[in-house]
């Protein structure tokens, strides 16, 4: 760990496995688990809290203060799960006192230019494209992955398994398993080969679909679907996880794509 062109405060705690490179800085209140590595030119803030086996490239600033207004200089944190990969110039912010602290779970690959602003809690295995930028409070879960150059609004909970088109908007709640595109941004459909990736049997994915078709392709309000949902489908896992889904949204969920006719 000793780089003689790197600045390391004293107190922080640093694994001896870590590898530093020049010209990195680390301040106080910051730890680092073992075997990470953090490349030139990275700043690392206080309330840093990065886990083991971490990949930090070049120009990255983590832990530095949320871009908020309200923010009064509380202590708060920025916690970095194990095995996540930080690429160049990534920026992520630590919480505020709303939830004290911004989180990224494990195994993430957090792509270059992207943005993380501050109490969004992002799962394990997601992935944000290059110039993803997300706005305070964003929920993602488990297997996400957002499209480069994707905006996420402020309060928005992205759910498991889905998959967003480079260039969204993204001003909805997404439902898991989905595919989300279009301007507005939209249903297009279920994310089944990331879901045979991750091993999904085509019975669920099948069944997925169908939950789907209701929600989004047969005309009904939401209230009606999941009327139908709890009374005509089996309940599966996957079932009961999109039904807690759009019964917790506080945005409102995004809305189905309707394919419209030409005229003349």
């Amino acid at each position: 760990m000793n780089q003689p062109l790197a600045y390391v405060h004293p107190s922080a705690k640093i694994a001896n496995t870590v590898v530093i490179e020049p010209f990195t800085t680390i301040h106080k209140n910051v730890e680092i688990g073992e075997g990470t590595w953090i490349g030139s030119n990275v700043t690392i803030m206080e309330g840093a809290r990065i886990g083991k086996n971490c990949s930090i490239f070049p120009g990255a600033v983590i832990s530095a203060i949320p871009q908020d207004l309200k923010f009064e200089g509380e202590d708060s944190l920025a916690v970095i799960g194990d095995g996540t990969t930080i690429r160049e110039c990534v920026t992520i912010n630590r919480g505020t006192k709303a939830n004290g602290k911004t989180v990224i779970g494990k195994h993430c690959l957090i792509m270059a230019y992207a943005h993380v602003a501050h109490d969004c809690v992002i799962g394990n295995h997601v992935i944000l494209v290059n110039g993803v930028a997300l706005g305070g409070h964003v929920e993602i879960d488990n297997w996400a992955i957002l499209g480069g150059l994707s905006a996420v609004h402020q309060f928005i909970h992205i759910g498991a398994h889905a998959m967003i088109a480079g260039g969204s908007l993204v001003r909805k709640d997404i439902p898991p398993y989905v595919k989300a595109a279009k301007e507005p941004l939209s249903y297009v459909g279920v994310n089944s080969i990331g879901l045979r990736r991750r091993g999904f049997s085509s019975n669920t994915i099948n069944e997925i679909q169908n939950i789907y078709r209701i929600l989004f392709q047969k005309n009904f309000n939401t209230t009606q679907a999941i009327e139908i949902m709890e009374t005509e489908l089996s309940a599966t896992p996957e079932r009961d996880e999109i039904l807690q889904f759009i019964r917790n949204s506080q945005r409102g969920i995004m809305k189905g794509f309707m394919l419209t006719k030409n005229v003349g």
